[in-house]
């Protein structure tokens, strides 16, 4: 996994936890949403690397 793909995979995720924790705090169903979908791109994207560097072995 390349440092800039993990970096932006990481940064995915926390940003949608955040989205996604602020969200439930005011009570905003479209924010919730939001972080999740994020979460899961950011997800994805991680899943993506980690199965090239498989490939590369």
């Amino acid at each position: 996994m390349t440092a800039n793909e993990k970096g932006k995979a990481k940064v995915e995720q926390v940003t949608g936890a955040a989205k996604e924790a602020a969200g439930r705090a005011v009570g905003n169903e479209r924010l919730t949403a939001e972080g999740r979908a994020q979460q899961a791109k950011g997800d994805a994207r991680q899943a993506k690397e980690k199965t090239k560097d498989i490939g590369k072995h």
